[in-house]
């Protein structure tokens, strides 16, 4: 009696897939404890919204909301979006890029255009990083989701690594930028210092847990690349 060779592999896989998957709860987990307090904290004076509110927003919902989803959308471990086709996971990763990057964006300049100055903070130069590389990873996201047709102007694989590249680094400045956003003295009087303590804590780890895996694809990608 034959075996199917997929269910031995899952079999060999089993412990890791329960690590991948655990990951996975733990950082949707955190992504809605650090995005709710930020939304609470960001409406604790009621409406309307103050220009300062309004970053916080649109940047947390856009940042670590959205393009976290993005992100994770295409590990097969993920919950949501296990159960789609590739091609789907891509068009669902793509949206959510699209849109998360709009609204983050949009969150920035408007806090830049009410203040007089800009990017003299820790805060502030990181979310500057974080804007201008969501930008261009969202540009060279085109290039790289239509890698195929464009192959003669650009390889594939480079296009690809430099998505990947430009969306770590985006997603990693973003999320360097909230955790000095708590650091503020006006948030942690509001929020206490050990529980902002916990906050910056829950950022760091679910940032960790959100980019292995672009980490890894990196750097198969590149060891492709070179060995060809």
């Amino acid at each position: 009696m034959s075996v199917d060779p997929e269910i031995v592999q899952g079999r060999e896989n089993y412990p890791l897939k329960v690590f991948q998957a655990t990951l996975n709860i733990l950082s949707h987990l955190l992504i809605g404890i650090v995005v709710g307090i930020s939304l609470i904290f960001a409406f604790r004076n009621g409406l309307p919204l103050n220009e300062n509110s309004q970053h916080i927003i649109l940047c947390v919902l856009g940042y670590q909301l959205l393009m976290a989803e993005s992100i994770l959308s295409l590990s097969a471990d993920n919950g949501w979006s296990g159960v789609l086709r590739f091609k789907d996971k891509r068009r669902a990763h793509s949206i959510l890029q699209v849109v998360g990057s709009a609204m983050a964006v949009t969150g920035s300049i408007i806090l830049m255009l009410s203040k007089t100055q800009n990017f003299n903070t820790l805060h502030g130069q990181f979310g500057l990083a974080a804007m201008v590389f969501t930008t261009v990873s969202l540009v060279n996201g085109v290039t790289s989701l239509y890698a195929f047709e464009w192959r003669r102007f650009c390889p594939g694989n480079i296009s690809k690594l430099t998505h990947i590249c430009f969306g770590v680094v985006a997603f990693g400045s973003a999320s360097i930028s909230l955790c000095y956003g708590f650091d503020y003295v006006f948030f942690r009087r509001w929020a206490t210092n050990n529980f902002t303590d916990t906050l910056i804590g829950c950022t760091a780890c679910f940032t960790a847990i959100i980019i292995i895996n672009p980490v890894i694809n990196f750097a198969k990608k590149s060891y492709q690349l070179v060995s060809n």
